[in-house]
C-alpha cells in the first residue's frame, strides 16, 4: 500500500507538468503575448505619456521650403498606419557561466570497555568466540560530493526586414509588425518582427535597430523537408515528457 501511494504521489507531481509540455509537441515554443504585459498598459493607458506633437511637419508659412513628404526636404519617416520602416537586426551576444562545487565530510567512532570491576571479562566467557567488550563498538562514516556545470552560448545575427506600422497609439507610439519569407528549393525561411518603437527613434534613413523596439519579438526559424528530418518524431517527444528516467 505504501508502495502504491507513493506512486500516486509521484503521478500527481509529474502530470501536470508533463500534460501542459505536451501542448508544445511538434510545435515552436511560443511567444509570451504582449497584450496584457506591464509594457502594452503603460503605453496604452491615457496620459501615461506626453501627447505626440506633429514634429514632423511644422507648419511655417514663412518658409520658403515645402514641409510635405514628398518635398525635397521633407521627413520620409514612417510615422502613420500603413507606413513602412526597415528594422535592422544585429545580435552579437556571447555569454560564459562556470560553476564549481566540493564538499567532503568525514567520521568515526569507537568503543569498548576493557576494564570495568571485571564486568567485561565475565561477560567475555559468556560471548561466542572471537567476540569481546574490549571493542564493544567500531564506526566509520565517510561522505563526498563534488558538482561541476557551465553554459557557454554564442548567438550572432545579421538581418533586415521591411515593417508596417500597424497601429498608433495616443501617445504617438507606433506599433509595427513585419514578417519576410524566403524559400529555396523545398525549405522555407521565415523572419518575424513585431514591438513598439518611438518616431525619435527612427532615424532619418527610415531605419530602426532592434534595440530601440520595446516588447520586441523575433523569430528566424524555417520550415521545409530539412527542418521536418531534423525534429524528433511526435512519438519520441511524448516518451521524452512522460518518462521519468
Amino acid at each position: 500500500m505504501t508502495r502504491l501511494t507513493l506512486l500516486a504521489c509521484a503521478a500527481a507531481l509529474v502530470l501536470p507538468t508533463a500534460c501542459s509540455r505536451l501542448e508544445n509537441v511538434g510545435k515552436a515554443p511560443a511567444f509570451n503575448p504582449v497584450e496584457g504585459s506591464n509594457e502594452y498598459f503603460a503605453m496604452t493607458a491615457p496620459g501615461s505619456l506626453p501627447e505626440a506633437a506633429d514634429r514632423r511637419y511644422p507648419a511655417d508659412s514663412a518658409s520658403l521650403w515645402a514641409g510635405g513628404r514628398k518635398s525635397l526636404l521633407g521627413d520620409r519617416r514612417a510615422g502613420r498606419r500603413g507606413d513602412i520602416m526597415t528594422v535592422v537586426i544585429e545580435i552579437d551576444d556571447k555569454a560564459e557561466i562556470s560553476n564549481s562545487t566540493a564538499r567532503s565530510r568525514s567520521g568515526s567512532e569507537s568503543l569498548g570497555i576493557p576494564q570495568m570491576l571485571g564486568l567485561p571479562q565475565i561477560l567475555d566467557r559468556r560471548l561466542p568466540d572471537g567476540a569481546s567488550m574490549a571493542n564493544a563498538a567500531d564506526a566509520n562514516s565517510s561522505s563526498s560530493h563534488s558538482g561541476d556545470g557551465s553554459v557557454r552560448r554564442n548567438e550572432k545575427m545579421t538581418l533586415r526586414v521591411a515593417a508596417t506600422v500597424t497601429e498608433v497609439l495616443q501617445n504617438g507610439i507606433l506599433r509595427i509588425q513585419g514578417s519576410q519569407e524566403v524559400r529555396v528549393n523545398f525549405e522555407m525561411r521565415e523572419l518575424i518582427v513585431t514591438g513598439y518603437v518611438r518616431p525619435e527613434d527612427i532615424s532619418r534613413q527610415n531605419e530602426i535597430t532592434y534595440d530601440k523596439i520595446a516588447s520586441a519579438r523575433i523569430s528566424y526559424g524555417g520550415r521545409g523537408q530539412i527542418t521536418d528530418v531534423q525534429q524528433p518524431r511526435y512519438g519520441q517527444q511524448v516518451a521524452d515528457i512522460l518518462l521519468p528516467f
